[in-house]
């Protein structure tokens, strides 16, 4: 995009998502951090306040939001409702994490999909003056979720794959990849963005409270091995993926997750420990989940890819 084309985006930020703003801003001199002031009444609930609320009128604004947990998806969504009724040229909201998209199955009556409430929810941002909010998300975990957006907004579904593809290049044994999708859903998702390198393919089985891994297609063999997914919460199949891997001859084992999320510290049992040396040789995520990346910082093998140029593109488009 030539220069003079290019728009002029004032960015807010949730509290998490500083080191990300900073990031996605010093991307591009288009991108204008701007400030909000995060504080609580007495009893708990929000009193915010949107800085130079009135400079917005005519300008391109965006949200940078993290739903990290059910505490501060309220005030963000006070603040998003908020910035589209200022008079705003246009409205971006950048959510790199839809949290709820692994909780979309109903598989009995009086099972709740609440990625269709926050769906739901996110779909009555109200219209700006420039029309209905851009949502830019970043490898959602089911595909069909993209259709439980209705028409006040318009989704633009993005990835973190071009991030690991070129993490992967630089590897000096880059000509010995062979990339693994720990299940058929996984496949489906990324194959097409990772063709060029050699596949193995697992599936994932349930005998009891064991979860059981095979390998459906490939073969590992001398290569190293990179596990490819869209999200990790307790981490016990990428474990038990790598565990297979190798006994089918994998001469090293990385994973790369768009997702991070690791709930209640989960992330502790890939760090390099005594006796555990190197299980994975490098575990990539990308910065989506800020409280895992704070967490995480300078503990091996784990590496953070950021989104902040995908991010700064997103919002040219």
């Amino acid at each position: 995009m030539e220069k003079s084309q290019k728009k002029r985006v004032y960015l807010f930020y949730c509290s998490e998502c500083e080191d990300l703003a900073q990031k996605v801003a010093s991307q591009s001199d288009f991108i204008t951090l701007q400030t909000i002031k995060w504080r609580s009444f007495d009893d708990g609930f929000p009193n915010i306040f949107i800085n130079n609320a009135q400079e917005l009128r005519g300008q391109h604004v965006a949200f940078l939001a993290s739903f990290s947990s059910q505490g501060v998806i309220f005030e963000q969504l006070s603040v998003i409702y908020a910035l589209t009724r200022l008079f705003v040229a246009s409205f971006t909201l950048v959510l790199p994490f839809f949290p709820t998209g692994s909780f979309e199955r109903m598989e009995e009556e009086g099972d709740v999909a609440t990625a269709f409430t926050l769906a739901r929810m996110l779909t009555n941002i109200p219209i700006s003056r420039g029309g209905p909010t851009s949502l830019v998300v970043y490898d959602i975990h089911a595909l069909q979720e993209r259709f439980y957006f209705g028409d006040h907004v318009l989704p633009l579904f993005e990835t973190g794959i071009p991030l690991l593809k070129q993490r992967l290049h630089k590897l000096p044994d880059s000509d010995k990849i062979v990339v693994a999708f720990p299940d058929d859903g996984a496949w489906k998702r990324f194959h097409k963005q990772l063709d060029h390198f050699p596949t193995v393919v697992c599936n994932k089985v349930h005998e009891g409270d064991k979860r059981i891994v095979r390998i459906k297609e490939g073969n590992p063999a001398g290569y190293h091995v990179v596990i490819v997914d869209d999200l990790v919460q307790s981490g016990g199949t990428l474990i038990e993926c790598r565990k297979v891997l190798v006994a089918h001859g994998a001469a090293k084992v990385s994973a790369y997750v768009t997702h991070g999320v690791f709930p209640k510290r989960s992330w502790e049992q890939f760090t390099h420990k005594d006796g555990l040396e190197k299980a994975f040789t490098y575990f990539w995520i990308t910065d989506s989940c800020p409280l895992t990346v704070k967490a995480i910082a300078n503990r091996a093998p784990f590496e953070v890819l950021s989104l902040a140029g995908s991010i700064s593109e997103a919002l040219q488009t």
